[in-house]
């Protein structure tokens, strides 16, 4: 998600139409009875019976590596997509050429049995093996580039050209990936379903997307997550890479990915998330991006909340190192949300005597972005933490 976004639209729905998606007979639904993001005017009882039963702290279990077991099993249900364990990445490596002192290469693979996926892959100069980055992209309702947004595509002049002005909006005219991969690390990149190869899609397009997936019993957010997770293993796999040395690291979509790899996946050492983090309660308010569907059907697994708030299962992924950047006026995610969800964080840190591997910083006067001093830090603490 990002301020590309189409502007917020209120919703105004007829007497009859409320009463039918309330249940209420025709005439008695209010005008009052909606609002913004079709919430209705009971969502404040639903937020209320949420109680996160199973975050740590309020959880039974006392034993925080057994809780860790239950809360990712817990998650992994609720992805819906099984396991992709048993398929072979298959890979295949095309296109590469030479950047300054790393190697570019695309490859493509399995990273699940549906379907072939092509990444970038950078790969520093020397002997290695190299620490490693799981690089992962935003929404930013541009779906031409993908991998593009993070990688500067040597292989294609019109997504150069769509990659450079999404570089010079949102991190200071840098690639990221090549940041990376000049400075040491071996860099992987892959398009999400719907993104750069792999599309485009339509904005509007994805509230269908996501119902197909539910009608065939399985989740557009929960596939997302499962390849997120195998690309780690395939990246940590690779002879040039050291596999006790790699991060995820993501912006706004992308930093939602990143923490939730780690939650996942043991192949993540350290991940680094900016521009998402949030409570639910705090998101779940009107006028928030949130409500109005579409992208948020990347980022949502149905029943979750039952069970864990957003920070909970961020927090499967302690004591590890993580860093979490949020923009101050990021109008994605307001700062009582944010700081509600540090708090969250911190404690669970500081349950495992580890509050030095958390980091939380809320940047004043930055919106939604990551610009290059927030790379900056990012790329220093990678070196201090891997």
């Amino acid at each position: 998600m990002s301020r590309a976004e189409p502007p917020n639209r209120r919703t105004f729905v007829t007497g009859a139409a409320a009463a039918a998606l309330l249940g209420t007979a025709p005439g008695t639904a209010r005008a009052a009875d909606l609002v913004d993001g079709n919430l209705p005017d009971f969502h404040q009882a639903l937020k209320d019976e949420l109680n996160f039963p199973l975050a740590w702290g309020t959880s039974p279990l006392r034993d925080f590596r057994a809780w860790r077991r239950a809360a990712r099993a817990t998650v992994e249900e609720h992805l819906l997509v099984p396991r992709q364990d048993g398929t072979p990445y298959a890979p295949d490596h095309r296109e590469s050429s030479r950047g300054d002192g790393y190697a570019r290469e695309l490859v493509t693979l399995s990273l699940t049995r549906y379907e072939r996926v092509r990444a970038a892959l950078l790969t520093p100069d020397g002997p290695g093996p190299f620490p490693a980055v799981l690089l992962l992209h935003d929404h930013g309702a541009r779906f031409d580039i993908g991998k593009e947004k993070l990688v500067r595509p040597w292989y294609d002049d019109t997504r150069l050209a769509s990659a450079e002005a999404w570089a010079e909006k949102y991190f200071s005219g840098r690639f990221v990936g090549d940041e990376l991969a000049r400075r040491g690390y071996v860099v992987l990149c892959a398009d999400a379903l719907g993104w750069g190869d792999r599309g485009p899609l339509a904005y509007d397009q994805q509230q269908a997307l996501a119902s197909n997936f539910y009608n065939l019993g399985s989740s557009l957010a929960g596939l997302m997550a499962r390849e997120d997770a195998r690309a780690a293993r395939f990246l940590a796999g690779l002879d040039r890479v050291d596999a006790r040395r790699v991060a995820a690291v993501g912006f706004s979509m992308g930093g939602y990915r990143a923490w939730q790899t780690a939650a996942l996946s043991d192949d993540i050492a350290a991940s680094a998330a900016v521009c998402w983090m949030t409570g639910l309660k705090e998101m779940m308010v009107p006028g928030n991006n949130t409500l109005r569907g579409q992208s948020s059907y990347y980022m949502l697994h149905p029943g979750l909340a039952r069970h864990l708030d957003i920070p909970d299962v961020a927090s499967i992924a302690a004591p590890r190192p993580m860093f979490f950047l949020d923009g101050e006026q990021d109008p994605l995610f307001p700062a009582d949300g944010v700081r509600a969800a540090y708090a969250r964080l911190r404690a669970v840190w500081a349950s495992r005597h580890a509050e030095e591997r958390l980091r939380t910083e809320t940047w004043p006067g930055l919106g939604h972005v990551f610009t290059q001093p927030m790379q900056d830090e990012v790329f220093g603490w990678l070196d201090a933490v891997l």
